[in-house]
């Protein structure tokens, strides 16, 4: 039975990988941060019989080779980071810490134990482009960094492929443009759209306050998109791959998408918010995933309207729940 292990697995592309694995007859173990309070909403449903959690973090060496020792994985799928872009502007040191360091942590410990058998997934992301030089982006495209997380995630990305190159493990990285699901942390613009015209279309909220409304994103489903993750690791060489849809909408057209489906029209309740604009702007990604498509025999599934269908009907069934209980709080 193969064994992967996954950090981040509490988060929205952790859940959607461990249910693949699962199902492929893998035992998956899960890597999670002590806190104070329990956030396994998403993974609650799993087995217990082929899955497990371990207490570990990213910026805590010897607490990932702990895990790594006992668990002894065949596949490390590293999803772990501070993730969101506009917070790693008010936490550079953390989110280089975790986001960047986190991954060179966990090839040093594949290095060091001579440990040449596991193969190694590294989540890199479209932030890398940032002011991207051409379009659609490829696997040959500049990066060009426009945060502190995209500065992370370029050195993740460049120390996995050193530590493919220097030491001959297999570490492949998957750029992966935004991806979005009922599951999305609601911090993110896509799930704050949906959660705002589901709250507002039953009378529990008024208003949704919004940065950059004509930032253009490459938004796919992330169920689709984890399955990439496991292909890339299946290949017999390793190499890194962009995923990606190919096609391009605007924070707008979300909110089109989605409000209308309630029969709402979303210019009467939303606002632009410069506080909510991040101190350098990305304003168009679009990627090209012929690579993966060729090599991998990967495509997308979902389309766009599909997305956002899925997700405004999961959070009106939130939201009905929430009135149901008699939640009233008026957000903005």
């Amino acid at each position: 039975m193969q064994r992967a292990l996954i950090t981040g697995v509490t988060g929205q592309d952790g859940s959607y990988l461990a249910e693949l694995l699962l199902a492929k007859g893998y035992q998956v173990h899960g890597v999670v941060r002590r806190s104070s309070s329990f956030n396994t909403w998403r993974i609650d449903h799993l087995p217990r019989d082929r899955f497990t959690l371990h207490y570990a973090d990213l910026i805590d060496l010897a607490s990932l080779q702990d895990v790594i020792r006992r668990v002894v994985p065949d596949e490390i799928y590293n999803l772990g980071a501070q993730s969101h872009v506009r917070v790693s502007f008010d936490m550079p040191e953390y989110t280089g810490q975790c986001t960047g360091l986190g991954c060179l942590r966990l090839l040093e410990i594949l290095r060091s134990e001579k440990l040449t058998h596991v193969r190694f997934y590294q989540a890199s992301s479209s932030e890398l482009y940032g002011k991207a030089r051409q379009t659609p982006q490829t696997e040959e495209t500049a990066f060009h960094p426009r945060s502190p997380y995209a500065a992370a995630k370029a050195y993740a990305y460049y120390v996995t492929q050193n530590y493919r190159e220097a030491y001959g493990l297999y570490a492949v990285n998957g750029i992966l443009f935004n991806h979005e699901s009922p599951r999305r942390g609601e911090n993110f613009v896509t799930r704050k759209i949906t959660r705002a015209a589901t709250r507002i279309k039953l009378g529990l909220q008024q208003k949704l306050a919004l940065g950059n409304l004509e930032a253009r994103r490459d938004w796919g489903f992330a169920g689709d998109y984890v399955e990439a993750m496991w292909r890339m690791l299946q290949a017999p060489t390793p190499s890194d791959y962009v995923i990606a849809t190919g096609e391009t909408h605007s924070v707008r057209d979300f909110l089109d998408e989605a409000f209308g489906l309630l029969g709402l029209d979303w210019k009467d309740f939303v606002r632009e918010d410069p506080r909510q604009i991040r101190p350098s702007e990305v304003d168009h990604l679009q990627g090209d995933a012929s690579k993966a498509k060729r090599e991998l025999g990967w495509t997308p599934r979902t389309t766009f309207k599909e997305l956002v269908k899925q997700m405004v009907e999961s959070d009106l069934e939130l939201a009905e729940r929430e009135k149901s209980s008699g939640l009233t709080l008026r957000w903005l």
